[in-house]
């Protein structure tokens, strides 16, 4: 049990670590290459913030423990809003810009509710409910519809900041040997593919030594851990007076993890939906996500810490009550 948990962490970091790694090198390989800084901003770096989500849940998928994908997928995006937002709101109130207000969390809520629909094949087909490959076409899909309308609005006002940010990942204008940013390239994706594996594999002997489900640790520990950099970045901003980028930054996760990373794992391989709590949980997203909409409308656009409080306690509370069940 003891060895596992290690392993875990350590898979974690490997994860973390590699994912940062693969975005550093990757943008300052595009860099020496002659791409644009902007587009290396809404390429790379934008999606390099998916990559270890995406590296533990489509092994966990290949290897057959669909649980452990179901779980982190649903779990981050439950951790993204009750702890994330919750703890950065008791912190410093969160303002909320109107385009996120306006489109990007209905957006969050519709693409929620087309999920739990997506699941529930038991009432609308009588078949084994789970994401299967025709469910995650249509997230690819409509990930790209999201993309289309999201990059021209980035174009328009977050064009200096997508630049800066790709300069940052790049090393800034000094750049470096072409050799040293394919060997952070190659060892982020190494970082990545083997985090991911001890991750999964760790994850499910804790599974089998505790006997819960394999949802249970999904949902809880590699969620919370494929969280952290979403957690980090939101508190860093908050400390440093942009907490208004914490909502813009969750609403824009919980979209890529279930239209992108739920669609390209479905895709390759269908993810059952645990027999044991999984439509608790795909309730409990969509209920922190309708919660999110009055929450941003009311205390003129801000999210309050008291509301900050209650997102927080229902995220430990479900949790809590997720896991003594």
């Amino acid at each position: 049990m003891l060895l596992d948990s290690f392993l875990l962490i350590l898979g974690l970091t490997l994860l973390l670590g590699g994912g940062n790694f693969l975005v550093t090198g990757a943008s300052a390989l595009a860099r020496n290459l002659g791409v644009p800084p902007l587009v290396i901003g809404l390429t790379v770096v934008a999606f390099g913030t998916s990559a270890p989500e995406l590296s533990i849940n489509l092994l966990g998928a290949l290897q057959g423990n669909s649980g452990i994908s179901f779980g982190n997928i649903i779990g981050s995006n439950i951790a993204n809003i009750g702890l994330i937002l919750g703890l950065t709101a008791l912190i410093r109130p969160l303002t909320i810009e109107s385009v996120v207000i306006s489109r990007e969390i209905p957006m969050m809520i519709l693409v929620s509710a087309i999920t739990l629909i997506a699941a529930s094949d038991m009432f609308l087909r009588s078949a084994q409910d789970m994401f299967d490959r025709s469910d995650g076409l249509v997230f690819l899909m409509l990930f790209g519809v999201f993309m289309y309308y999201t990059i021209g609005d980035l174009m328009k006002k977050r064009r200096d900041s997508l630049v800066e940010e790709a300069e940052d990942f790049a090393g800034g204008k000094g750049l470096r040997g072409t050799v040293l940013n394919i060997g952070m390239f190659v060892g982020g994706l190494a970082g990545l593919l083997g985090g991911g594996k001890i991750s999964v594999d760790a994850a499910v002997a804790i599974a089998e030594a505790l006997a819960v489900p394999q949802v249970i640790i999904g949902l809880t520990i590699v969620a919370f851990g494929t969280s952290l950099p979403e957690l980090v970045t939101s508190l860093v901003a908050t400390f440093q007076g942009k907490a208004d980028i914490a909502v813009g930054n969750v609403v824009g996760s919980n979209i890529f993890n279930l239209l992108l990373v739920n669609g390209l794992c479905a895709s390759i391989t269908p993810i059952t939906v645990p027999a044991g709590g999984g439509f608790a949980d795909l309730a409990m997203m969509i209920l922190l996500s309708l919660f999110l909409l009055p929450m941003s409308i009311t205390d003129q656009k801000k999210i309050v810490r008291w509301e900050g409080a209650v997102l927080l306690g229902l995220y430990l509370g479900y949790n809590i009550w997720r896991v003594v069940g």
